[in-house]
């Protein structure tokens, strides 16, 4: 393995010429920034200078916290110059993940998320993995780079975060890499980081989504209307899995003319990501892991589908969508 790595940095590296001013692009979570912050110290002292991008607003207070106590500077895409850089990096996401990212062409694609077909000169994709981190913390280690302490801990906390403390999909790669970081990473810094990951303006939701939750056999689903924020979607489907007799939560809401609905499972129903690609692939954006999922659809697409704006009917719809599911599953068996 180590051999391989070492293949595998020894190309990455020929991507890059000293004089590239090199952008990084991602969908900032602490996954995506871990990696971004690898990246730019593999590539550190080997080209001009290396900026991250986000495609996303930054709100969750987990997020946040990393980014002020790691000190990471990032670019939101709605303020990048592209004439100001020569080469483009992808990172844990894939250019059709979303559409902010298809303007550009990208040098290196690296992710742990199914392979979505896009090409580039060089292109890692191991969706085997638990977490991107682990991707980097392998190159890395082929470059025999030792991580900082900032470093160390934000790939630590990525994996951490991604892995659900390896209640989801990890492998040994995962671990070994989790191992590793541990002699590097600043414990107290990354329990700073863990503390804080919900925002008073969560609340209201919180109280519409235990007011209203509708269970069909183990599973909660939640129609939450127009949010703030989409984290919350994340935060309440994480939430419902804590009860003891839940096996899914599928939470959904209004975001950016969107509707987004968050997947999660116990793990012995290991198809999320399938179920949500099969269910929801032909309205817009849909895919994910085992045991996690997401599904972005824009509103135009639900017109003769649903109306977002009845709770009760898309909480239906919702329950549908997995019905029919179920039953294809049975009749198979």
């Amino acid at each position: 393995m180590i051999a391989s790595n070492k293949q595998k940095i020894k190309r990455f590296y020929e991507q890059f010429s000293g004089t590239d001013r090199v952008l990084i692009h991602i969908n900032a979570d602490p996954d995506a920034i871990a990696s971004a912050m690898a990246i730019k110290r593999l590539l550190w002292r080997r080209v001009t200078s290396v900026a991250l991008s986000n495609i996303n607003v930054i709100s969750r207070p987990d997020n946040l916290n990393m980014i002020r106590l790691l000190d990471v500077g990032m670019i939101h895409a709605s303020k990048i110059k592209p004439d100001l850089y020569d080469k483009h990096v992808i990172i844990d996401s894939q250019p059709n993940h979303n559409e902010r990212f298809s303007p550009f062409l990208y040098s290196v694609i690296i992710d742990h998320h199914p392979d979505g077909g896009d090409p580039a000169p060089f292109k890692d994709i191991r969706p085997d993995y638990g977490a991107t981190a682990t991707i980097m913390t392998e190159y890395l280690r082929g470059a025999r780079i030792k991580p900082s302490a900032r470093l160390a801990t934000a790939l630590f906390y990525a994996i951490k975060t991604d892995t659900a403390n390896f209640e989801r999909q990890a492998i040994t790669a995962d671990i070994r890499a989790f191992q590793y970081l541990f002699r590097y990473a600043n414990m107290p810094l990354a329990r700073k980081i863990e503390q804080a990951d919900l925002k008073i303006e969560f609340l209201d939701d919180f109280n519409k989504a235990l007011a209203t939750y509708t269970r069909s056999r183990n599973r909660i689903y939640v129609h939450l209307g127009p949010v703030e924020n989409p984290d919350i979607n994340v935060i309440l489907a994480d939430f419902f899995m804590r009860i003891n007799t839940v096996t899914w939560s599928i939470i959904s809401g209004v975001y950016d003319n969107r509707l987004i609905v968050i997947v999660r499972n116990d793990g012995l129903r290991k198809q999320a990501g399938k179920f949500v690609s099969e269910a929801f692939g032909h309205l817009g954006s849909a895919g994910g892991h085992k045991s996690m999922a997401r599904a972005e659809i824009p509103l135009n697409q639900l017109e003769n589908e649903v109306d977002a704006d009845d709770d009760a009917r898309m909480v239906s719809w919702l329950i549908g969508k997995f019905e029919k599911k179920r039953q294809r599953k049975s009749k198979k068996t």
